[in-house]
């Protein structure tokens, strides 16, 4: 009876082993596939500045949240001080995208190097945070759940000749009109689209009160008259 229990003490100590094994291997395993991305960016990888020294110039990326949730995401560059993004984050509904501006001062080349030569050491990346559903961004929610945080995408900067046409340039220009036409958008007041609702149901047709407070204003005249 001993030499059984032992026998079995022996097999549940080989079990939990190979178990602990497995679950070794399953981490490796999960650590070293690809991290599924929330978001979409365009450019994918690069942001596009026209080479302007002495300026501040600006870049665009559409953003999309590929995902089934709702997911906030921000902003960060190494160069705080010279670039920032407008906006600087947000949160996005599933499906939902939005082209972001930013803006960057370009320095002057040191020892009149060619623009061929110039190296931005300045990184640009956008970091995603699944949330529950629409809210209201603050940057505090990166700070809150840092465990939570992906980072999608490491963008490095990339000059443009502005006097030389190319389809990235094209392409920059469409989508900082496309941004402006967003933030212009953004700014004007939601438009009428219809009679007011007031209370239970109630319907103001405002153009129907004037034409009775006229209709009522007539008839009383016309009885100031006769008398």
């Amino acid at each position: 009876m001993a030499v059984v229990e032992e026998k079995s003490a022996t097999d549940a100590k080989v079990l939990g082993s190979n178990q602990q094994q497995v679950n070794s291997v399953s981490t490796v395993a999960r650590s070293l596939l690809p991290a599924r991305r929330r978001l979409r960016l365009d450019p994918a990888s690069k942001l596009y500045f026209p080479y302007e020294p002495g300026k501040q110039v600006r870049s665009a990326v559409r953003i999309k949240n590929t995902s089934k949730s709702h997911v906030a995401f921000k902003f960060q560059t190494t160069e705080p001080k010279s670039c920032f993004m407008r906006p600087p984050g947000g949160v996005l509904s599933p499906g939902e995208s939005i082209i972001a501006t930013v803006f960057k001062f370009v320095e002057h080349p040191e020892n009149n190097e060619k623009q061929a030569d110039q190296k931005s050491k300045v990184k640009f990346k956008i970091m995603s945070l699944k949330v529950k559903e629409v809210m209201d961004y603050v940057p505090e929610l990166f700070d809150e759940q840092k465990d939570q945080v992906a980072i999608e995408q490491i963008l490095r900067v990339v000059f443009l000749d502005p006097g030389r046409p190319s389809p990235a340039m094209e392409k920059l220009k469409r989508q900082l009109a496309e941004a402006e036409a967003d933030l212009e958008a953004r700014k004007k007041p939601p438009e009428d689209t219809g009679p007011r609702i007031v209370g239970e149901g109630l319907v103001i047709d405002e153009w129907k009160e004037r034409r009775e407070r006229y209709l009522a204003r007539q008839q009383v005249e016309g009885v100031i008259d006769s008398v």
